[in-house]
């Protein structure tokens, strides 16, 4: 049996944390204000993006080449697949230059074997007809990807962390480190003290309130996502309609098939409002009205569709993009998981090693991207899409 560690946040950077130290032999605990799955965090949804596209950066295309393999495994042992593989279909309003994140990605794509279609305007027309017939000229189709039921493949993984062995503490909230010098013993939180000799911090959006250094580099930003009822069901669902994005690098507009229940989900990956959690920051109706124009000239059938529902998502973004993963400089015992930055959910099935082999200290080198570091040069938008 290996020593102790505890892990703080139950998103899906702590619950993959959780399950691939236990299954190293490590006593895990898990420590979270709860519920479980907890409804603010990051990957409390409905859905999200597992797509391999990432312009010209081909750490993020090969890591999501070995994390498709691990999404295709889990749909395979599931009761039920969580991972829905219908493709990824990028768009664009104007010519597909070779520079762009559009371009980039189909290059790369192509340059390491993968066989994305490429769409004009008439094939985006006869195969996705809800887009509306103006605008939409270029693009392609990318048949290896698509989305997974976010907040349900969370639970799954809870289930099966306690199922391992994990303790799972929902309703224990983070009060502070215990410490002693510079080693970090545990955690204070407000049902008590618990000591281990790892720990791992992986709050999410709230990861920079309980780690003051790292403020200046990762910090809370809320984005606006918006639940529509679709009038006609087959027309925006799978093969007709799939997981897209449109000119994202620009606009950050990006959305899913309607679910069987007729909800489709629209989000856009912006600027949003740098605000902590629970701060009260809603969905505004200019927010609203944003959604709507899109839909109007985007797709216009969904022009007048029943708002259902609507969340801010609270991003933690890191100041370039990429996650952090490492042990905190000063703080011997310690390691952060975090800087999701819109992400990182899709890389799931390599977070919870990724996570582990910094608690170990083995030589990764995929770790390397995820090193501490400090602002130094201008994030690049290209790292976080969708």
């Amino acid at each position: 049996m290996r020593d102790s560690v505890l892990v703080v946040g139950g998103g899906v950077f702590g619950v993959t944390a959780a399950l691939s130290l236990r299954r190293r032999g490590w006593r895990v605990t898990l420590v979270d204000p709860g519920p479980l799955p907890h409804p603010a965090a990051a990957s409390t949804d409905i859905s999200k993006v597992i797509r391999m596209d990432y312009g010209a950066d081909a750490f993020y295309m090969e890591a999501m080449e070995r994390a498709l393999l691990g999404w295709r495994q889990w749909s395979a042992v599931w009761p039920e697949p969580l991972f829905h593989e219908i493709g990824f279909s990028l768009l664009k309003h104007s010519p597909m230059q070779p520079a762009s994140y559009e371009g980039a990605s189909f290059a790369l794509l192509q340059a390491r074997g993968h066989q994305p279609e490429r769409l004009d305007a008439g094939s985006i027309r006869r195969r996705f007809p809800a887009w509306s017939e103006a605008g939409l000229v270029d693009g392609y189709y990318n048949p290896q990807g698509g989305w997974a039921s976010s907040g349900r493949v969370v639970a799954q993984l809870l289930a099966e962390a306690e199922q391992a062995g994990v303790d799972l503490r929902p309703g224990s909230s983070l009060r502070g480190w215990r410490i002693d010098g510079e080693r970090v013993l545990g955690v204070r939180t407000d049902q008590g003290d618990l000591h281990a000799d790892w720990s791992v911090l992986a709050a999410g959006a709230w990861t920079p309130a309980l780690l003051p250094e790292l403020a200046g580099c990762v910090w809370p930003v809320g984005q606006p996502v918006l639940h529509f009822r679709v009038p006609d069901l087959a027309r925006f669902q799978s093969p007709k309609f799939v997981t897209w994005a449109v000119d994202i690098a620009e606009t950050g507009w990006y959305g899913f098939p309607a679910l069987e229940d007729g909800t489709l989900k629209l989000a856009n990956h912006g600027p949003g409002v740098r605000q902590a959690p629970g701060a009260g920051l809603q969905i505004t109706a200019a927010d609203e009205h944003k959604f709507r124009r899109f839909l109007a000239e985007s797709l216009p059938d969904l022009a007048g569709a029943e708002r259902i529902g609507a969340r801010v998502c609270y991003y933690a973004d890191s100041w370039d993009g990429d996650f952090y993963i490492d042990r905190v400089p000063g703080r011997s015992g310690l390691v952060v998981a975090s800087g999701g930055s819109g992400h990182a959910f899709k890389f799931a099935p390599l977070l919870g090693d990724w996570i582990a082999d910094a608690v170990e200290g083995v030589g990764n080198p995929d770790l390397a991207r995820f090193a501490w570091r400090q602002p130094a040069r201008r994030k690049t938008e290209e790292a976080r899409h969708a």
